[in-house]
Protein backbone atom coordinates (compact mmCIF):
# COMPACT_ATOMS: atom_id res chain seq x y z
CA UNK A 1 0.00 0.00 0.00
CA UNK A 2 1.13 3.85 -0.81
CA UNK A 3 2.01 6.35 2.03
CA UNK A 4 -0.90 7.92 2.78
CA UNK A 5 -0.05 11.75 2.40
CA UNK A 6 0.08 13.82 5.94
CA UNK A 7 -1.44 17.21 4.77
CA UNK A 8 -4.28 18.06 6.94
CA UNK A 9 -6.16 19.82 4.47
CA UNK A 10 -6.97 15.93 2.76
CA UNK A 11 -8.54 15.25 6.31
CA UNK A 12 -11.01 17.98 6.15
CA UNK A 13 -14.29 16.89 3.50
CA UNK A 14 -14.16 13.51 5.07
CA UNK A 15 -14.90 15.14 8.49
CA UNK A 16 -17.59 17.17 6.63
CA UNK A 17 -18.99 14.70 5.69
CA UNK A 18 -19.04 12.47 8.49
CA UNK A 19 -20.82 15.48 10.37
CA UNK A 20 -23.26 15.65 7.73
CA UNK A 21 -23.97 11.95 8.12
CA UNK A 22 -24.29 12.85 11.60
CA UNK A 23 -26.53 15.97 11.36
CA UNK A 24 -29.38 13.44 9.63
CA UNK A 25 -28.78 10.38 11.94
CA UNK A 26 -29.38 12.54 14.82
CA UNK A 27 -32.69 14.11 13.30
CA UNK A 28 -33.58 10.30 12.54
CA UNK A 29 -33.13 9.46 16.22
CA UNK A 30 -35.21 11.96 17.21
CA UNK A 31 -31.85 13.86 18.99
CA UNK A 32 -33.16 17.21 17.72
CA UNK A 33 -35.68 18.27 15.66
CA UNK A 34 -35.34 18.84 12.06
CA UNK A 35 -35.56 22.49 12.38
CA UNK A 36 -32.10 22.60 13.45
CA UNK A 37 -31.25 19.99 11.18
CA UNK A 38 -32.12 22.66 8.84
CA UNK A 39 -29.63 24.96 9.87
CA UNK A 40 -26.71 22.53 10.36
CA UNK A 41 -26.27 20.58 6.75
CA UNK A 42 -26.25 24.40 4.56
CA UNK A 43 -23.70 25.09 7.12
CA UNK A 44 -21.23 21.90 6.64
CA UNK A 45 -21.55 22.45 3.16
CA UNK A 46 -20.35 26.03 2.75
CA UNK A 47 -17.66 25.24 4.97
CA UNK A 48 -16.87 22.43 2.78
CA UNK A 49 -16.55 24.77 -0.01
CA UNK A 50 -14.35 27.48 1.43
CA UNK A 51 -12.41 25.07 2.73
CA UNK A 52 -11.84 23.90 -0.78
CA UNK A 53 -11.76 27.25 -2.22
CA UNK A 54 -8.97 28.85 0.27
CA UNK A 55 -7.01 25.80 0.85
CA UNK A 56 -3.51 25.51 -0.38
CA UNK A 57 -1.96 22.79 -2.65
CA UNK A 58 0.74 20.88 -0.48
CA UNK A 59 3.70 19.66 -3.09
CA UNK A 60 1.74 16.19 -3.05
CA UNK A 61 -0.76 18.07 -4.64
CA UNK A 62 1.20 19.60 -7.31
CA UNK A 63 2.77 16.12 -8.24
CA UNK A 64 -0.52 15.19 -9.94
Amino acid sequence: MGQSCPCPHHKVMPILIVLLGLTFLLTALHVYSAGVNNVIWPILVILAGLQKMFSRNCSCCKKM
